[in-house]
């Protein structure tokens, strides 16, 4: 018998052992699990997972990349839609951004080796300019110049601009006319075919007007570099540690390399539902950009929809002067440009299948082939601004999607191997996650909270108002600057306005051959 006993517990011992061994991970991860439920841990490796089922942005899988023909509103003015944008959660989570913490007045102070500011002419709402600005905030932007026209100068908007940190406004007045109607840019020959022509030109004249006003602003507050921005416009600090643009201006200006290529019809907010972008031709081989052209225009006038010339950064200094909307000059000498391999300004033209009506209800000119040319620069904004001045909604939206939106997956795949389609979700990360934390809510709540806010005063904003002559351009009258037309531009070393400007096409190539 006490054989049997010792046989039994020897074999009784590996199985007492297998089922401790067993019992003891159980345990510990149960106590662990009611640790963390119970908050008395805090797993970083938490804040990785995705909470929800949603997908990751851009996939076929996410809920918001299915494909329809619904076409989204013009928003007119800060209301329910725009509430929609600014705070709602509806939008794809980006999971890798959700330990990130957003302090309206502390976080959002650029850290960097100098100060940068933006200046942008605009008439947009805020659902447009709120995440524009408050994304360069986060990347490193400490003063913006807002030249407002339209619904940008209404009281309800310019309001809770002001009323951020950062920002002045300036608004187009009859004293602001009356002082830009006195540059020198009047007696100079660089800007001197633009003028006297209407819309786009019109507005280029005006943009360069208001840039020469902010160097006089940027360098009064101190600012060490400055760039002029659309407000459909991001910059992409590619290639900097910490995606941080004062980084990247530490040594070298920035420059434009990509344009957003949409992928649906009824886009509502491009910067957080945009992650389809086409390189600039600099940034690729030259056979690559050549060899695929015909596939990356499917037959628009051009490479890009509208302009690929570009836009630069330019430290403060003297003499320093626009050299038309896009980019600076020197009034003593030439400036010496470097062009960055990553860094790029992302371009969301078009975006948005209202914005083919918006942009025809801004000019007056009649829809012909021939009309059209006094009013726009690029050949793709001819075309759009007729078809949506003489087409129907359903021809529109039917010809938006065959110029403007990337339906053809199998183009798109072929065209993302090439390199000549890229995928950037940054920004996109960046704008949710502000949105996510209620920062750009956040400032709407500020200001309407602020006592400096009175939209129900009786006090307006001057606004302006129409020439009472043709002959009058910006408070000037032609007599006035006929002296800029004596002088003799052919001798002279000053370097003429740099135009929109698209990319090169094939033609190109065959006159280089």
């Amino acid at each position: 018998m006490a054989g049997l006993d010792a046989v039994h517990r020897h074999q009784a011992f590996p199985s007492r052992l297998l089922l401790f061994l067993t019992a003891l991970p159980m345990t510990l991860a149960a106590l662990a699990f009611v640790l963390q439920w119970r908050g008395g841990v805090d797993d970083p490796a938490s804040r990785w997972l995705v909470a929800d089922a949603q997908g990751f942005p851009g996939t076929d899988n996410s809920p918001r990349s299915s494909s329809g023909s619904s076409t989204p509103s013009v928003v007119a003015r800060f209301s329910s839609d725009c509430a929609d944008i600014l705070s709602s959660n509806s939008s794809p989570s980006f999971p890798y951004y959700r330990g990130w913490k957003f302090d309206f007045d502390k976080d959002l102070e650029p850290k960097g080796f100098g100060e940068i500011c933006i200046t942008t002419s605009t008439s947009a709402g805020l659902e447009q300019i709120i995440p524009w600005l408050f994304y360069h905030k986060v990347i490193g932007v400490s003063q913006f110049f807002l030249f407002v026209e339209g619904k940008a100068a209404k009281p309800h908007v310019s309001a809770v601009l002001e009323s951020i940190p950062g920002v002045k406004v300036i608004y187009r007045t009859k004293e602001l006319e009356e002082k830009q109607a006195k540059s020198r840019i009047w007696n100079e020959t660089w800007l001197a075919g633009f003028f006297y022509k209407p819309c786009n030109y019109e507005l280029f004249v005006k943009q360069s007007l208001n840039m020469e006003m902010a160097i006089v602003m940027a360098r009064d507050d101190g600012m060490d570099w400055i760039i002029h921005l659309d407000t459909d416009e991001l910059m992409h600090p590619a290639g900097a540690k910490e995606y941080s643009l004062t980084q990247l201006l530490s040594d070298v200006p920035a420059d434009v390399d990509m344009e957003s290529s949409v992928e649906r019809d009824e886009i509502k907010d491009p910067f957080s539902e945009v992650s389809l972008f086409k390189k600039n031709y600099d940034h690729l081989p030259k056979e690559i950009y050549f060899g695929m052209y015909k596939e990356a225009t499917r037959g628009n006038p051009n490479y890009f929809l509208t302009y690929g010339n570009g836009k630069s950064a330019a430290r403060i200094q003297d003499n320093l002067r626009p050299n038309g909307a896009h980019r600076w000059h020197n009034y003593m000498k030439s400036p010496n440009e470097i062009k960055l391999e990553e860094a790029a300004v992302l371009h969301y033209t078009y975006s948005k299948f209202s914005d083919l009506t918006s942009r025809r209800d801004r000019c007056g000119c009649k829809p012909t082939k021939e009309d059209v040319k006094r009013c726009f620069m690029l050949d793709f904004d001819r075309a759009a601004f007729i078809i949506a001045s003489t087409a129907t909604e359903e021809e529109m939206l039917r010809w938006y999607n065959e110029h403007v939106v990337w339906t053809d997956k199998q183009l798109n795949l072929k065209l993302l191997r090439k390199g000549i389609l890229t995928r950037i979700y940054a920004p996109m990360a960046i704008i949710q996650s502000l949105r996510e934390n209620g920062v750009l809510s956040s400032a709407i709540a500020s200001a309407h909270a602020s006592s400096k806010l009175k939209l129900n005063s009786t006090t307006k904003i001057p606004q302006r108002k129409p020439d009472a002559h043709p002959d009058l351009v910006h408070g000037r009258s032609k007599s006035q600057v006929t002296a800029r037309k004596i002088m003799d531009i052919s001798g002279g070393t000053m370097d003429i306005a740099v135009p929109p400007l698209s990319p090169p096409c094939l033609h190109d190539l065959i006159t280089e051959k």
